[in-house]
């Protein structure tokens, strides 16, 4: 894949960046948001030249400066911020003579150190919170299904809440942390349920019934609530 490189379109005295992208595999100009970057990504087959990329985004500027406004709102991980845990909304605290790197004290996290360190600290924690939960989780349902797991990994995905590989490693994004229990539990029922079956046919569905709780309400919630997890940090 190519690279276009980043351009820059005023919609409605909005400077919104847009990427363009090379794809020998496109078959037609493809443009989409990318929350990354606040802006929009234009993909263009291989013998297209760059230009009609970009008149798209302009043709579409509307749709465009409709879709960002329609974003969640960022939240940087930063003194005084709310951020949910496992579904509860938690306040974020500097505290730099603390001891400990990270706790959860009287309903707030606290963070100690020097404040320019508090987003990657508390972001380390939040890794560290996802594969606590998750790795057990994943280990006791994939027993209950006579499975042996392979590698459980937890990585910053952005396109996928989980993901099993043929070889039985699993995957899952470490911002489940921030959703409820109940929601995490089913991603990884989801992806461990792939360990029994690779499709997504009726004895797939039944197998992930078997165990979580309320699957299809944790489909709904995601696909409401799940973009605003990416909006963090």
């Amino acid at each position: 894949m190519g690279r276009g490189g980043l351009h820059s379109l005023d919609i409605g005295g909005r400077k919104v960046p847009v990427r363009v992208r090379r794809n020998r595999r496109a078959r037609r100009i493809v443009l989409r948001i990318d929350d990354d970057i606040d802006g929009a990504v234009v993909t263009v087959p291989a013998g297209t030249a760059i230009g009609e990329g970009l008149e798209m985004a302009r043709a579409k500027a509307g749709w465009i400066l409709g879709r960002l406004e329609a974003l969640p709102p960022r939240v940087a991980f930063d003194d005084g911020a709310r951020v949910p845990l496992l579904g509860t909304l938690r306040r974020l605290r500097h505290c730099p003579g603390d001891r400990s790197p990270v706790c959860l004290e009287d309903g707030e996290i606290r963070v100690s150190g020097r404040r320019e360190h508090l987003a990657r600290r508390f972001t380390d924690w939040l890794r560290g919170e996802a594969r606590r939960h998750i790795v057990p989780l994943a280990a006791d349902k994939a027993s209950r299904l006579g499975r042996g797991a392979g590698r459980i990994g937890v990585r910053d995905t952005r396109w996928r809440w989980g993901s099993c590989s043929a070889a039985g490693n699993l995957s899952f994004c470490w911002r489940l942390v921030m959703a409820p229990e109940w929601v995490l539990d089913y991603v990884v029922a989801h992806e461990v349920a792939h360990l029994a079956h690779r499709g997504h046919g009726r004895a797939f569905w039944c197998t992930v019934d078997g165990l979580t709780g309320d699957a299809e309400g944790a489909r709904a919630w995601l696909r409401r609530h799940g973009p605003a997890l990416h909006r963090y940090g």
